[in-house]
Order: structure tokens, then C-alpha cells, then sequence
């Protein structure tokens, strides 16, 4: 005797949600979503918004040593109304190279599902000759020190906590680590790396400023008028003392301490310098309402 097993009313609901979710879900991860910026799609295909007729510019970012942030543009394409990507190739034949600024612009990253309609792979072959010393000590600094400048310190991060594990020493690796470490409020290890850093260049004001700033943001404000203190003493580079300064001022501002921030403006006179004077009226202003 044969039987067949009959599947619940309630389960074929079930079963029934299930798919359209499922199915819901592959489809918005084919959508393109511009939600990506420049700095965040190293190695990566992208596409752009589409223009008035409905076409998308797309092509690889990737990073030029030298250039910086770069895409390697690869045409146009369209979508049609079942989301299939049509391609137009670019009208010139070659490479054609575009460097990027690093900006709030947002890009959609290409779905992989895509990658056989456009003729792309997910990496292109020449890439390899950009990745060669990738896991160079100088390669890492330099993308450490790059990703820092574009505000991506997290992503800094990754590249100079792997050069530290290769020579601590490496000339401006230190300084670099303490300002991916001030930039994500971890004042307590930036403080750490910078006094090490001061052993090794102790005439170093960019060094200073950075401790100082670490210093103020972990509650330590005396080691940072100390270390103010210490800048106008010991150091010759002079270029820092007036943000460094400022920054005080700023702490003292956030504590409401009234006497203590008249009193800095007068030891200091950052209300005649030009850069900050204007910054220091507006701190009086809201000080004393």
C-alpha cells in the first residue's frame, strides 16, 4: 500500500514565506545600492548614479602608489526591466585611468551576480601588478597613512598594526598608530605608542601634538599643559603650539571652568591669533550665556 504524505495547511504557508524571502532577499542583493564611498571600495567594481538616460559609468577602484585612489573606468551599461544588466563598452580603445578625490560621493558596489553581464571578473588581471610587496613594511605604512588621511582609521589600522608586528621602529609608524588610535577614542593605547615615539624623535612637535590631544581626551589635562609646556621649552618646530593650545583652551570649555579658560586666554593670547581668534570669541560666547 502506498501513501502520500500530505503537507499541512499552516506548513505550505510556512514554506510559501519562506521562498518569497528568500527569493526577496537574492533580488536586493542584485540591486545596486549607492550607499559606498570612494575610500571604501578599494579593489572593488562599482558603478555610479545613472544619468538622464538611464546610464550607469562603472568601472575598478583600486590604489595607485603613487596616484592614490584610482578607478580604472570600463564603460556604460543600462539595466532593463527584469534588472539584467546591458553593457556599452567605451567608445576609446585602452586603459583609460581617472583619479579619484577622496569625497562624500557614493557608489553602488556590483553585485557578483552581475559580473558575467558586464564581461568583468572580480578582479581584473593587471591588479596583480598594483598588490606586488603588498605585505611590505613600506607598502603597509604607506596604506596606513593613506586611509588616516581619508578618515578611515579603522581601515588604517588594519595596515599599521601589521607593520608594527614587523619593526615597531619603521620611521613615522608610531605616530601614525597614535593617530588612527586618537581618531576611534582610544586615547589610552595612543598615549602609550606616542611616549614611545618621543624616546626615539624627542625634538618631534607633530609627535607632541598628538600625545597632548590623546592626553586631553583621557582626562589628563595637567600632563597636557605639562606637555604644552614642554613643546615651548624644548621643541624648535613652533608649528603646533597654537592648535595645542587651543586644544586646552577646549578642555576648559567643556568643564564650564570659567577662570581657568580667561585665564588661558590670557597666558597664551590665542584670541589675537588669526587661525583661532575667531573660534575663541565664539567659545566665550556660548561660555557666558
Amino acid at each position: 500500500v502506498t501513501s502520500h504524505y500530505k503537507t499541512p495547511l499552516n506548513m505550505k504557508n510556512i514554506l510559501l514565506t519562506i521562498f518569497f524571502l528568500s527569493t526577496l532577499n537574492c533580488f536586493s542583493q542584485d540591486k545596486l545600492i549607492f550607499n559606498t564611498k570612494f575610500v571604501q571600495s578599494e579593489d572593488k567594481w562599482v558603478a555610479f548614479e545613472a544619468d538622464s538616460i538611464g546610464s550607469h559609468n562603472f568601472g575598478f577602484i583600486y590604489i595607485d602608489s603613487q596616484a592614490g585612489l584610482t578607478l580604472d573606468y570600463a564603460g556604460t551599461f543600462k539595466t532593463d526591466n527584469n534588472g539584467k544588466f546591458i553593457i556599452k563598452k567605451k567608445e576609446l580603445d585602452g586603459s583609460m585611468k581617472v583619479r579619484l578625490q577622496p569625497n562624500n560621493r557614493l557608489v553602488a558596489i556590483i553585485p557578483e551576480s552581475h559580473f558575467s553581464e558586464l564581461g568583468i571578473s572580480k578582479f581584473p588581471g593587471w591588479l596583480k601588478y598594483y598588490k606586488e610587496n603588498e605585505n611590505s613594511i613600506e607598502r603597509l605604512y604607506k596604506w596606513g597613512f593613506m586611509y588616516n588621511g581619508w578618515g578611515e582609521c579603522a581601515k588604517a589600522l588594519e595596515f599599521l598594526e601589521k607593520a608594527n608586528k614587523i619593526n615597531p621602529d619603521y620611521k613615522g609608524l608610531r605616530v601614525e598608530l597614535g593617530y588612527s588610535y586618537n581618531c576611534l577614542n582610544q586615547s589610552e593605547k595612543a598615549i602609550i605608542v606616542l611616549n614611545e615615539a618621543i624616546k626615539h624623535e624627542p625634538k618631534d612637535a607633530y609627535i607632541y601634538k598628538e600625545l597632548l590631544y590623546s592626553q586631553i581626551h583621557n582626562n589628563q589635562l595637567k600632563e597636557a599643559i605639562d606637555t604644552y609646556e614642554k613643546v615651548l621649552k624644548d621643541v624648535e618646530d613652533k608649528t603646533y603650539n597654537t592648535e595645542n593650545a587651543y586644544n586646552i583652551l577646549g578642555e576648559y570649555f567643556r568643564q564650564k571652568n570659567i577662570v581657568k579658560f580667561n585665564e588661558w586666554i590670557t597666558k597664551t593670547e590665542i584670541d589675537k591669533d588669526k587661525r583661532f581668534g575667531p573660534y575663541v570669541e565664539k567659545l566665550k560666547i556660548a561660555l557666558n550665556k
